[in-house]
């Protein structure tokens, strides 16, 4: 597995050397057609979150914003497409947390994170929820760590497969509380949540929005949210730190990237577009509506952003010894 090299600041500063008269092309981009790969299948939150940025961004670019739909070997197959992409901004990628899993995941990687990517900004994040089995003698978080350590590898945790988000949301769980959980894999998320509610499983990590209709309907118990605030859906909801375990916060995010190398400049443009995109009120309505939240990061305070989700995700993956099946 190769690992990042030199600190993005540093390839910003490079690139921005070896481009002449870039001011009159930032200024004028873009100059044709924007395709932006998201490496899902169509209809996931990835999807969604693009789908909805686009249009919008259509109208202001006067260029046509093409989504690509790219899926496979955990998004490697999209990103990939990216990272060997002429660094004009003509070619972008939206990706979520398996873009800083990925590289502890997969023995190699026919790119390089976070070097031959350049971070532009956050388009939304979405705090999972922890759910538990109605029978499960739990109401809290703080339940559920003292009923591990009383019963250690005895409790059941489901997730939507190896090395998904959900499935690292609960290692980091169990790092920071130091229990130990019987993780039992599925594929997808819907048969995670189909166990769980038959109660072949006791407890998940999965996204707030799958699982309202499950917790509203009395079949699953919500424990905690995942992020660092509470979640506009389950108000009444702690998140996982103000309930049991301190300095927790795992949201799913879903960001925009471009290749490596990108100017300064034309990051700034494209950034201050897409801000001034997803802040305009009709979009901002159909973001929430979609179950996300703004929380958007200029370049400089992502890529330090990202940085740290590699450390933390990184060593997660190696204490637990995940890798991909």
């Amino acid at each position: 597995m190769k690992h990042p090299t030199r600190p993005w600041i540093a390839q910003l500063i490079a690139a921005a050397t070896v481009c002449t008269g870039f001011p009159a092309a930032a200024q004028n981009f873009p100059l044709r057609p924007v395709r932006i790969v998201v490496p899902s299948t169509p209809g996931g939150a990835l999807d969604v979150i693009a789908r909805t940025v686009s249009p919008a961004l259509t109208e202001k670019w006067k260029q046509q914003v093409v989504i690509d739909n790219r899926a496979g070997a955990g998004g490697i197959i999209g990103t990939e497409i990216v990272a060997k992409s002429a660094p004009d901004g003509h070619t972008l990628l939206v990706v979520t947390t398996g873009f800083v899993t990925n590289p502890f995941i997969y023995k190699q990687l026919p790119y390089v994170t976070p070097n031959d990517f350049t971070p532009i900004t956050i388009l939304g994040t979405a705090p999972n929820v922890l759910v538990a089995h109605p029978a499960a003698p739990v109401q809290s978080v703080k339940d559920l760590i003292n009923l591990a350590r009383d019963k250690p590898q005895q409790l059941t945790y489901g997730s939507s497969g190896v090395g998904s988000g959900g499935h690292l949301s609960m290692e980091l769980l169990q790092r920071m509380a130091r229990v130990q959980l019987i993780h039992v894999p599925y594929k997808g998320a819907g048969a995670a949540t189909a166990a769980i509610v038959a109660g072949q499983t006791q407890f998940l990590i999965t996204a707030t929005g799958a699982a309202m209709p499950q917790i509203r309907g009395n079949r699953l118990r919500a424990l905690a949210v995942t992020g660092v605030n509470r979640s506009e859906a389950l108000p009444e909801v702690p998140t996982i730190a103000e309930s049991g375990l301190p300095g927790y916060s795992a949201s799913g995010w879903y960001a925009l990237f471009g290749p490596g190398k990108m100017p300064p400049l034309l990051v700034n443009k494209i950034y201050d577009d897409v801000i001034a995109v997803i802040r305009r009120s009709d979009v901002a309505t159909q973001i929430r509506a979609q179950g996300f939240d703004q929380n958007a990061l200029p370049p400089n305070e992502f890529s330090h952003f990202v940085a740290k989700e590699l450390a933390t995700w990184g060593a997660v993956i190696k204490d637990a010894n995940i890798r991909a099946e």
